[in-house]
């Protein structure tokens, strides 16, 4: 901690004005009034008709502030906007148009020990660009505070006083749409109980197919092209989910180490679609690439949901750079500690967006409502969305950020998916976000896992997700649909190396191994990593046709990860944030591997099912109360001797799971008001080593049953549509899965 003179002579130091590195001369066009509003910069049509953008920067507490424009020499013209309504500076530029670039410098007190951190010598990129050009180096000049100061213990109090511009990306002015842009556009607008979510990376996916042209790969068109969406709709699924396409930055420690930010975790440009997926180049053509890239999903029937991480910022902690928000009000973006110097951080990323505060709140909802309604897409998955739910500390389900979102009439509409945690305390919050949102089921991802590797202590926990998780959703009018029932994410392994590997192989990401959980609930079925033993990938790609039929035919709404379809590996690496490279990218090479072929044919065999029987899409709980005269239930479960279970054997250490679900008489009415009826359905989930055989429930559950799929695929005897009698023993091989339709 540095003395009280130490302090004071680091703020007497630097409260005057920074001087830039080269002298910039400020005659330039001239600047009007224009209006506070919208924030941004907005082409239109000023005074006596005359073309220009008007610009507009909420800086509350700033002293001054200079819009700067550069032309494409990178030459700056600095322009200062002297109006000033409600803590917004304001000005129309006449003769500025779409493709201009700009940033801004603020002006302020530098004291940091009250959180005060404006330096004009860093220029700031404008929270609500809509385009950005350029890409984000970590050089010296881009941090407010000087690095290389000797007291590091007052480190980060000393300003900086050289140029940041030449090492920072700037703005592009975007011409707006017409208000016809959407007119044709139409949204598939999937109910809950129907979507089939599919996680996809815009540059992964991809990177690599051999059917888009080598100049789209890697981009939205590339994502727009015939080969990528026919893939999507053969397998089935009905909303693809982005990885995050906001513009986002490197973090210095990666780019040290030679590596980048693959996932792209680290916003800094919530309305601007992140120029390096683009094809189009980065002068504001990513904009117009990106909506074609909706349009032409919406038309294949897929809706787009956008990963958004309002969180937190790229700007990271007291010791990271000066890009945009801590330069233009520090106190008012972030939420800071007693000690104003140091960020609360309940993200792990160094700082944690001040969502109650209105001005914050603001820019969130601006940039939800503008990807809604110019940009087209259907949704949003929320990254460490109980950060955005805290009030002042606590996580608080009546927040602002939750109770703005219910009454928006544009937000309150969309897919709402939270991501129910973030690192602080009290910060897991599964099954407590109120109706309108769904949620993240990690539990879900638990209890599947540990069934399938043997490590469950009983099957409890699994009846529950199998079914809907209505311990965790059946309150205030929440349905089955708010659980997105997962297996594998992006964060952790893939479905193939969920497998194949039981310990993390993270050496390449120059972390030591020391990233990453540790906890990933693996089974490698018998052998760490890549084996030539025939048994092992046998046993290994059934354990994956088990993984996949389990979660296709639980109730709520399933997520796949692209590539786990076909046996995707990261080789081990269960936190590839940081490869971007064939690690990362999708490996579409499925004609040499015929393995992975049937593992694709069984995905679009199992959401075919799936999308035809309503029993697997339920929009209400499950009763378990007899639901006819006959006294059959909605659902029952089974024991290996085909007995219904009872309170003991659900705390019993069961490898065998018995599941039927009725269709007879499914809550709800079709469009036209009829009664919803289906095929009833017998599930089998055995996890155990050896062969069971399994007593099939007779009368009045069943006379008979057809073999819809077993996953086993070692009797070939037993193709599907093989029938068996009611209370008949079958044989259930190994660690396998079978689906039995019940023959009336």
């Amino acid at each position: 901690m540095s003395s009280a003179a130490e302090q004071e002579a680091v703020r007497d130091g630097s409260r005057g004005e920074a001087r830039p590195a080269t002298v910039v001369e400020r005659r330039g066009p001239s600047v009007w009034p224009g209006t506070p509003t919208p924030l941004g910069a907005r082409c239109r049509v000023g005074p006596d008709g005359v073309a220009g953008t008007n610009f507009a920067l909420w800086a509350g507490g700033a002293e001054a502030v200079d819009l700067c424009l550069f032309d494409a020499d990178g030459n700056e013209t600095r322009l200062p906007l002297t109006e000033l309504t409600h803590e917004i500076w304001h000005g129309f530029v006449p003769g500025v148009g779409a493709g201009r670039r700009y940033g801004y410098r603020v002006h302020g007190r530098w004291d940091p020990w009250t959180g005060a951190r404006w330096n004009p010598a860093k220029l700031l990129l404008d929270p609500y660009a809509r385009a950005v050009d350029g890409d984000f180096a970590l050089p010296p000049e881009v941090y407010g505070h000087v690095r290389d100061w000797p007291q590091q213990q007052v480190a980060d109090t000393v300003r900086d006083e050289r140029d940041s511009a030449p090492h920072v990306p700037k703005g592009v002015v975007v011409r707006d749409d017409g208000p016809d842009e959407w007119m044709d556009d139409r949204r598939p607008k999937t109910p809950w109980p129907d979507s089939v979510i599919y996680e996809l990376h815009v540059k992964g996916f991809t990177r690599l197919h051999p059917g888009i042209p080598e100049r789209l790969r890697g981009t939205y068109a590339g994502l727009a092209h015939p080969a990528a969406i026919e893939h999507l709709v053969s397998l089935g699924v009905t909303a693809v989910e982005l990885l995050p396409v906001h513009q986002f930055a490197h973090e210095d420690h990666l780019l040290r180490r030679g590596l980048r930010n693959y996932w792209g975790y680290n916003s800094i440009g919530y309305f601007a679609p992140h120029a390096g997926y683009s094809a189009s180049g980065s002068a504001g053509g990513q904009v117009g690439e990106f909506k074609r890239m909706v349009r032409a999903l919406h038309e294949a029937g897929i809706e787009v949901i956008l990963d958004v991480v309002y969180n937190h910022t790229a700007e990271a902690g007291e010791l990271g750079p000066t890009l945009s928000l801590k330069g233009i009000d520090n106190r008012g973006y972030y939420r800071l500690q007693s000690d104003a110097r140091r960020y609360a951080d309940y993200t792990g990323c160094g700082n944690t967006l001040h969502v109650v505060q209105p001005q914050v709140l603001r820019l969130i909802t601006d940039s939800l409502r503008y990807w809604v309604t110019e940009m087209g897409v259907d949704g949003f998955r929320f990254d460490l969305a109980a950060a955005l739910a805290r009030s002042m500390h606590d996580v608080d389900m009546l927040s602002p950020f939750l109770a703005v979102i219910a009454q928006d009439p544009v937000l309150r509409r969309v897919k709402l998916i939270a991501e129910p945690w973030d690192v602080g305390d009290g910060g897991y919050q599964v099954g407590a976000f109120p109706p309108l949102w769904t949620e993240w089921n990690d539990r879900y991802r638990d209890a599947v896992r540990d069934f399938w590797r043997g490590a469950l202590p009983d099957v409890r926990d699994l009846g529950y997700r199998l079914s809907g998780s209505s311990d965790l959703y059946a309150w205030g009018g929440r349905r089955p649909y708010a659980s997105v029932n997962f297996v594998t994410a992006h964060d952790g392994f893939t479905l193939r190396d969920l497998v194949t590997y039981e310990r993390k192989h993270n050496e390449d990401n120059g972390e030591g191994n020391r990233d990453g959980t540790d906890d990933n609930r693996a089974w490698n079925c018998g052998a760490e990593g890549e084996s030539d033993d025939p048994a092992v990938g046998a046993l290994r790609l059934r354990q994956l046709r088990n993984l996949l039929t389990t979660l296709l035919l639980s109730t709520g709404v399933p997520m796949l990860v692209a590539g786990d379809e076909m046996g995707r590996t990261q080789g081990g690496n269960n936190n590839a944030y940081c490869q971007d490279n064939e690690t990362s990218w999708l490996d579409w090479s499925l004609p040499e591997d015929p393995g992975r072929r049937g593992l694709l044919d069984l995905t679009r065999r199992l959401l075919d099912l799936r999308h035809r029987h309503p029993v697997l899409r339920r929009r209400a709980f499950f009763s378990g109360r007899p639901q006819a005269a006959d006294g059959l239930r909605d659902l029952a479960w089974f024991t290996v001797d085909g007995e219904e279970m009872t309170e003991g054997d659900w705390y019993a250490r069961a490898t065998t799971l018995g599941l039927y679900l009725s269709g007879r008489d499914i809550p709800g009415r079709d469009a036209r008001g009829a009664q919803i009826t289906d095929d009833s359905f017998l599930a089998i989930l055995h996890a155990g080593a050896l062969p069971v055989d399994h007593l099939l429930p007779g009368p009045p559950w069943a006379e008979a049953y057809e073999l819809v799929l077993d996953t086993s695929l070692g009797d070939q005897t037993r193709a599907p549509g093989t029938v068996y009698r009611g209370a008949e023993r079958v044989r259930v091989e190994a660690r396998s899965v079978m689906l039995l339709r019940v023959q009336e």
